[in-house]
């Protein structure tokens, strides 16, 4: 049995199908709190709009994984239940699932060292092996999951900063002068923190096929499957322009991620991205 966070952005349909089970983070909205999944993604950018302050987001606590951990272990009391997580260097919930995982020695805790369309890589490769090795041993998991964590890659393009300015995580400075260029900083996932790195400047629509023909070729990308990430609002134009571009290339499976509210409370609307395994 698979679990992982909400903040994985897994499809629905998907974690279903793979008997994924999802275990919500939480958004609080000044002193309200709510789970993730609980609300649509609208919510968090209404807020910023009415107050001019970004929702806080926070991981899974114990209770939401011990609660998660029992339901599978009365159901399911033969199954070994791993837990896949969301990056430990920006979240509490991976040391949260360790301390709930404290005498059920029936579940095993690793760090994905992702978060989103990263993650849900992961989490997906995991399930499809599980179901092509049936027989596996929990070894033999542990290695396969070390190794797609060291192969992951993924990068994010925010319309603007503004959200992470809002939020503290850029200098207002770094904002206005992104914003005076037309420069579009792209946020990888390095080790499992969120790194801007290169910098992009024109319009979403000029930038698409730079990016992924860049991004895909610098990392090396295998063309069995990729990623294709997109925030709330982002124009049909460009969703068209990232899936003829990945096709062109030569991409054989393509899956379209929704980013969240977890990763749209950090990124806001309009965002796009890729994620992808680099050739072993």
């Amino acid at each position: 049995m698979i679990v992982a966070e909400s903040g994985s952005d897994i499809p629905k349909d998907l974690a279903d199908q793979n008997h994924i089970r999802i275990v919500p983070m939480h958004v609080s909205f000044g002193n309200a709190t709510k789970d993730d999944m609980s609300f649509p993604t609208e919510e968090v950018f209404e807020h910023y709009r009415k107050t001019g302050s970004i929702p806080k987001t926070s991981g899974c606590n114990p209770e939401d994984f011990a609660t998660a951990f029992d339901d599978l272990h009365r159901k399911f009391p033969d199954k070994h239940i791993l837990h896949l997580a969301y990056s430990a260097v920006t979240s509490v919930s991976y040391q949260s699932a360790v301390i709930a995982s404290e005498g059920r020695d029936y579940v095993t805790s690793i760090d994905t060292k992702s978060v989103s369309a990263g993650q849900s890589s992961v989490v997906l490769a995991v399930a499809r092996y599980l179901e092509e090795h049936t027989d596996c041993s929990l070894k033999d998991v542990k290695s396969h999951v070390s190794k797609l964590v060291s192969r992951i890659r993924m990068g994010f393009i925010p319309e603007d900063l503004n959200y992470l300015r809002v939020g503290g995580r850029v200098s207002n400075a770094a904002y206005l002068g992104a914003k005076l260029l037309s420069i579009k900083p792209m946020i990888e996932i390095k080790d499992g923190k969120l790194m801007a790195s290169k910098k992009y400047r024109g319009n979403a629509l000029s930038i698409v096929p730079k990016f992924i023909h860049e991004y895909t070729e610098k990392h090396r990308f295998e063309k069995k499957k990729i990623a294709l990430i997109y925030s709330l609002g982002l124009d049909q134009k460009i969703r068209d322009s990232m899936l003829s571009v990945v096709k062109e290339i030569g991409f054989c499976e393509i899956l379209w991620i929704k980013a969240g509210c977890v990763i749209s409370t950090h990124s806001g609307p309009n965002g796009f991205g890729i994620a992808g395994f680099s050739e072993a």
